[in-house]
């Protein structure tokens, strides 16, 4: 089992009024040049948030909602720290209401 960890909030806010565009490439970069596996995926409207895990958090995200989904930890509470205006959460996966992280809807 995975576990995975992710920031959300609507797809305007990550993908026009952050600089969301430039801490990823950034950090495709540095993992090009490490040789590391890339662990963090941009989601647009992912499935996983519409199960009753989620549904507190999805009441706090306006219409199309996107996230960064992320194996690494760290790395989303940067993002958190970064960004500031997200919500966070985290959920492992194959389970019964998640088989498919990365299904959108």
């Amino acid at each position: 089992m995975t576990t995975y960890f992710f920031v959300a909030a609507s797809e305007k806010f990550l993908t026009v009024e952050e600089p969301l565009e430039e801490i990823l490439k950034e950090r495709v970069r540095n993992y090009k040049e490490n040789n590391k596996e890339i662990d963090f995926w941009l989601l647009k409207n992912p499935s996983f948030l519409q199960t009753t895990q989620f549904s507190d958090l999805t009441v706090k995200i306006p219409s199309s909602p996107a996230v960064v989904l992320s194996t690494d930890k760290k790395f989303i509470t940067f993002l958190k720290l970064r960004l500031e205006f997200v919500a966070v959460g985290e959920f492992e996966c194959p389970s019964s209401e998640i088989t498919d992280p990365f299904k959108v809807e």
